[in-house]
């Protein structure tokens, strides 16, 4: 399996030009390798008839990352990208066509999007798009020096008096956590038995790392 998107998404704005995205997949159907995507764009759809033969041949898993039911929320929090009701049709077309997904359910920001209100719905949808995994770290966010600076900005421009709000509970601490979180992951594993998806971290990576069992399945040298 080779996995793409862990450090930058592989739908930035240059590989329409590029096409550089499509070129990787190309290879990795063409010698037989399995493929797992980590993205925030439907533009994975584009390539859907590629994903489709290179899970023919081995595997093929998208996983696509959900934190904002409510659509006016998400365009401030994830600006530039398309909304959470976008990426769940995308969920459920890749299903249609044989492609397992998994769900990233982070991060969750404390104060803004960390409830009942906010969770049960994005879970709702992975269920309605028979998602095989949802990947969650605890319900809350990391922030690093450097980003922590350009988050507190935001929370200026976007939620005035919040980031006093940050500055008191959390200070410069690299984890922040929701005091939501037992609730949250409650409802969450809750959801994930009942429904026959996978929510233990390892597990899902395992899931999106390992090629399935195929009588016929041959993998080329790629290089």
């Amino acid at each position: 399996m080779i996995v793409t998107g862990s450090m930058s998404d592989p739908y930035i704005p240059i590989n329409e030009s590029l096409k550089t995205t499509r070129t990787c997949f190309e290879l990795i159907e063409k010698y037989g390798f399995g493929l797992t995507i980590q993205t925030k764009s439907n533009l994975v759809l584009k390539d859907i008839e590629l994903l489709k033969k290179i899970n023919q041949k081995a595997k093929c898993v998208v996983a696509i990352t959900l934190t904002t039911f409510d659509e006016a929320l998400c365009k401030i929090i994830e600006p530039n990208v398309c909304t959470s009701k976008e990426r769940f049709e995308a969920l459920k077309i890749l299903r249609d066509n044989g492609i397992k997904t998994v769900v990233w359910l982070n991060p969750i920001l404390p104060f803004i999007n960390d409830t009942v209100e906010n969770i049960q719905p994005l879970l709702d949808y992975c269920v309605e798009a028979e998602v095989c995994g949802i990947l969650c770290f605890g319900m809350g966010m990391t922030l690093r020096e450097g980003s922590r600076e350009y988050f507190y900005e935001k929370l200026d421009k976007h939620f005035p008096g919040l980031k006093a709000k940050y500055d008191k509970k959390y200070g410069n601490s690299y984890i922040i956590s929701s005091d939501n979180d037992k609730q949250l992951m409650g409802i969450l594993h809750e959801v994930c038995v009942a429904n026959n998806i996978i929510c233990n971290t390892d597990k899902v990576f395992e899931f999106m790392g390992t090629l399935d069992e195929k009588a016929d399945y041959r993998q080329g040298e790629l290089f």
